[in-house]
Order: C-alpha cells, then structure tokens, then sequence
C-alpha cells in the first residue's frame, strides 16, 4: 500500500471514530507513522484527504455496480436492464447494492463520520441528506418514470413510488448499522419488499 492511499485509510478510520471535526491532520499522520509535513507532500489539507476520499468511494461504487452490471448512475441505461430481468434478478441486484453498502470498509466509516457530523457540521449534515436521501430518491424516481413509460410499471407519481421503495431499505440499513446480528432478518425483509413492490406497481394503470 503507498503513503498516499495509508493517510486516506488512516484519516477515514479516524473520522468515523471521531468524526470529521474532531480530527487535526497531526493525528492522522501519526496513526500512519510519519510526520505532519511528510503528509502535506500527498495532500494539501485535511479537505484535500477528504475529497481523496470521496473520489476513492466513487471508484468503488463504479465497481461494485459494474460487478452487478447495472450502471448506478445512468439512470436511462438502468431502466432498460431493470425492465428485461426477471424479478429474482433484481432481488439479488437490490441485496447485493445493500449488502455494498453495508460491509464495504469505506462506505460504512464514511456513513459512521457522517452520522456523528449531522449534529455538528451544517456541510457535511447536508452531505449525508444528499448521498442518502436527496440522490438515491432521484436516480429511483427517474427510473420508475422511465419504467412507468415502457408501461413495465403502472403509470402513478413516479416520487412516491421512490420513496415506498426506498426508504424501507435505508431504514433496515440504518437497523444493522446498529444491530448487525439482525442482517439475515434485514435481507429476507428485502426480498419480501421488493417482491411486493413489484406485485403492487408492475403494469397496468393505477
């Protein structure tokens, strides 16, 4: 692993056990043995660690939909693969996207770190709305207008139908943060979500 990726590794551990604020750029290059100084030749500021950060997370996500062959970002693109697979496909698509969500080392302390900041800084509270409210409710509502037009799904307010779809699932992400033992119970509630989500929704006209 080089110095560049160990400070980013080092700074996010710190900041989801402390959050963002807390943590001074001494810390961190300390928790990955070298001098403050040293750190300042791989980033500028602890802002900088942070943006480094994000853009290591979007890598991942790239991948990981990449692996679920879906795009996660092109939302016309996604509609289609999502109106020629069969209902036991998305299924496995929606558990294997909450089950990335949940144990991915990267995503699970950035979630922690934002928790801990939504009480304390205004930025980054705003942040954690709009990676786990704000877009997902978009990109879903899009997708379910672009379905309801390929009469895949019933024509009806393609934003409620987001938010009946995706706020259980976020809901059950906050619980196994919390509890992870209750994670079994969490997927089977996602398969009998999605199944009677799509019974409720697909075709016709509402």
């Amino acid at each position: 692993m080089t110095t560049k990726q160990k400070i980013i590794d080092e700074a996010l551990t710190l900041f989801a056990e402390k959050g963002y604020s807390a943590v001074y750029v001494g810390e961190i290059a300390k928790a990955v043995g070298i001098k403050a100084p040293s750190l300042y030749k791989h980033y500028k500021s602890k802002q900088d660690i942070f943006n480094a950060i994000l853009d290591e997370m979007k890598r991942n996500y790239d991948k990981q939909t990449t692996i679920l062959k879906m795009n996660g970002g092109d939302t016309k693109n996604d509609a289609d693969i999502f109106s020629s697979v069969s209902e036991d496909t998305l299924i496995q698509m929606g558990i294997g996207l909450f089950q990335y969500f949940l144990h991915d080392d990267y995503v699970c302390k950035f979630r922690k770190m934002l928790t801990i900041e939504q009480f304390h800084n205004t930025e980054l509270s705003l942040l954690y709305s709009k990676q786990y409210v704000d877009e997902p409710l978009v990109y879903q509502s899009e997708i379910f207008a672009l379905l309801s037009e390929k009469g895949f799904f019933k024509q009806t307010d393609a934003d409620i139908m987001a938010l009946h779809f995706y706020a259980p699932i976020y809901m059950l992400l906050t619980l196994c943060d919390r509890q992870p033992e209750r994670e079994k119970e969490a997927l089977n509630l996602i398969e009998q979500h999605i199944r009677k989500f799509n019974h409720l929704y697909r075709g016709g006209k509402i």
